[in-house]
């Protein structure tokens, strides 16, 4: 017989954003913006079930409205500025366990990521089992060579990071990537073992740059909206 899976997708959501105040629930393309990551996780069909995980009354309503739980608030500790991701996945993890219903796979959707795609869910799954990897993440590639990067100096000069790079062809250099921030799939007992996004076995689940876009700033909302207006014309 096969061994039973249990797969929970995890958003995590807390209130209190400065930089774009209530921007969980804000409407983006004209329902809440985390309602574009709950949409998604529907799709792909893929979950058990959808959790929120938030310190606030009214993104917990919002997510309930849009067919996800948030069957708990998390605590102020795991609820401030400077709390990182991992030990909000932690303990939503360690919460499905004591409710009787382990996960053994979870994938981590952010709140704001209204790029995410059913298809790069089922995608990013496919790869986490054929790889038997810890971890899977959204990445996409630098639309520049990092290699040719600048900095300022001290005293206003410009200078190359790596000026042996110089003179190496665009062609030459290695492609490099960075985190698109729209989703992380775990395995979840070996994440469990050691709470690592970045696991060292960690597999990339690529994504065009055109649908990888920040949220952090009323700039990045407003350039998201442009990008979203485009995708969807017609």
């Amino acid at each position: 017989m096969a061994e039973r899976t249990y797969t929970a997708a995890i958003i995590p959501a807390r209130g209190g954003s400065k930089r774009i105040p209530n921007k969980n629930v804000r409407a983006f393309a004209g329902i809440p913006m985390i309602a574009h990551s709950i949409k998604a996780a529907q799709l792909s069909g893929l979950f058990d079930r959808i959790i929120v995980t938030t310190d606030s009354e009214e993104i917990a309503q919002t997510a309930a409205r849009h067919g996800a739980e948030a069957p708990f608030r998390r605590p102020p500790e795991l609820a401030d500025d400077h709390t990182p991701t991992a030990p909000v996945l932690v303990h939503a993890l360690k919460w499905l366990e004591d409710a009787g219903t382990p996960a053994t796979h979870a994938c981590c959707i952010y709140a704001t990521a209204p790029f995410v795609r059913p298809e790069d869910l089922i995608r990013g799954l496919k790869i986490l089992r054929e790889s038997k990897a810890a971890t899977a993440f959204t990445v996409t590639s630098f639309s520049f060579p990092i290699f040719r990067a600048l900095k300022v100096m001290p005293e206003g000069e410009l200078a190359m990071f790596w000026p042996e790079h110089r003179l190496t062809r665009s062609q030459d250099l290695p492609e490099a990537y960075h985190d698109a921030g729209q989703f992380y799939w775990m395995d979840v007992p070996r994440f469990l073992a050691d709470p690592n996004l970045y696991s060292a076995d960690a597999r990339p689940i690529n994504l065009p740059r055109y649908i990888v876009q920040d949220i952090d700033t009323p700039e990045d909302w407003e350039t998201a909206e442009h990008m979203y207006k485009a995708l969807n014309r017609g």
